[in-house]
């Protein structure tokens, strides 16, 4: 039996951070090393990634630590840290605010959180921060093309398609005009 199925995600927080490990293993003669510099894509089940990947709830494979570095580094936030322990632990350290003084807390660690109520979450607030993006993208520029909406957020165009068909299922858009002439209307 795959083990990693039956252990929960763990989260532990403290008061100067904020620790997430997932359960699994690295390929073959993987390090830490391997996983965090630039490498080929090893899905651990790639049907899995593929139907994950061609349903919108991934946008690529391969690209998930150097897309948390780059949202982290975003905020203007410290790089996260990453450890490897029976599985992956990723560490958010949080800012200080100035003038802020330091609570101590003891260690939260909720065991009762499962994976499928993290990814849940996890794929819940990626959409809607997707989405904020792309309607960003169209109340600056709106006669946007797909390909430079992808280009602009690090998304393939079938992602896009997938989030503006979205978007104008909840009437937060719609397309005035030509397809290639045309422009886009946020509607609030």
């Amino acid at each position: 039996k795959d083990y990693a199925s039956a252990i929960p995600i763990q989260i532990s927080v403290y008061s100067d951070r904020l620790m997430i490990w997932n359960p699994g293993v690295l390929p073959d003669g993987w390090t830490l090393d391997n996983l965090l510099g630039k490498h080929a894509s090893v899905p651990f089940n790639p049907d899995i990634a593929n139907a994950l990947f061609r349903a919108s709830y991934l946008e690529s494979w391969g690209r998930g630590i150097d897309l948390i570095r780059r949202e982290c580094v975003a905020v203007d936030g410290p790089e996260p840290g990453f450890e490897w322990d029976n599985g992956l632990w990723v560490k958010f350290f949080y800012r200080r605010v100035q003038g802020e003084t330091p609570v101590e807390t003891t260690q939260e660690t909720t065991q009762e959180t499962t994976q499928e109520t993290t990814q849940e979450t996890t794929q819940e607030t990626t959409q809607e921060t997707t989405q904020e993006k792309i309607l960003a993208l169209l109340k600056s520029e709106p006669t946007v093309t797909r390909k430079r909406i992808a280009e602009q957020i690090g998304m393939t165009e079938d992602g896009v398609k997938y989030h503006l068909a979205r978007l104008r299922k909840d009437d937060r858009i719609r397309h005035v005009g030509p397809t290639k002439s045309g422009h886009w209307e946020v509607l609030e």
